[in-house]
């Protein structure tokens, strides 16, 4: 994939694609490359909506400049990767200029809100779970700046119906949101997103 179609890609898409499970969340540590399935609970339904507006992470330079902003931040630091650092370091960020200080803050948070996802899946905490993926969301879309108009439209359509745990998947500049949904509101959630996001369109649904 990197060197291909030119995606300077890390390796959790060939991972999940070759080793995940149904109804099963993929915790992946990419340092260790070591994993565990965690189950998904049997009351909701992972959707996925398409915004509409595809994403082209090789032709486009908003991916690539993510990655090099994260690369010079390690530089500034000291250090040879984000992952070095954990959330009682995030004061370290305050040496960096703004934008590289946004770039390292999400990716130090993503990965603790990671490690709090596994913990909440495997309690059944779904209320910490909701607000882990809307945390993640509002992360992406104000310190990664990743996200655009259309897909953050879903993931409000969703919190306005009352799902906070919706958020952009993937890449980023375009492409979907994921969202977990309990089973008995599937079908209203869907009527809800689609009647305000007339672009968009339901990939698949998983756990039905």
């Amino acid at each position: 994939e990197k060197h291909y179609v030119g995606v300077p890609c890390g390796i959790m898409d060939q991972f999940v694609c070759a080793l995940g499970q149904l109804n099963h969340a993929f915790m992946l540590d990419t340092l260790h490359q070591t994993f565990e399935q965690v189950a998904l609970p049997d009351s909701v339904v992972v959707m996925l909506v398409n915004c509409g507006k595809k994403h082209r992470l090789a032709a486009g330079d908003g991916y690539r400049t993510r990655v090099a902003e994260c690369q010079e931040a390690c530089k500034e630091l000291g250090i040879d990767s984000l992952r070095d650092l954990t959330t009682t370091d995030l004061p370290l960020l305050d040496k960096l200029p703004d934008l590289l200080k946004k770039r390292a803050r999400h990716v130090i948070t993503e990965n603790k809100r990671v490690l709090d996802a596994v913990e909440a899946l495997k309690k059944g905490d779904m209320g910490k779970m909701s607000q882990l993926m809307s945390d993640s969301h509002d992360s992406q879309r104000d310190d990664y700046e990743v996200s655009i108009p259309e897909i953050d439209s879903l993931v409000e359509s969703s919190r306005h119906f009352g799902i906070k745990s919706a958020r952009l998947t993937g890449g980023g500049f375009g492409g979907s949101i994921v969202a977990l949904v309990p089973k008995e509101k599937c079908s209203s959630w869907w009527a809800a997103i689609s009647k305000e996001n007339p672009e968009a369109s339901l990939i698949s649904t998983y756990g039905v």
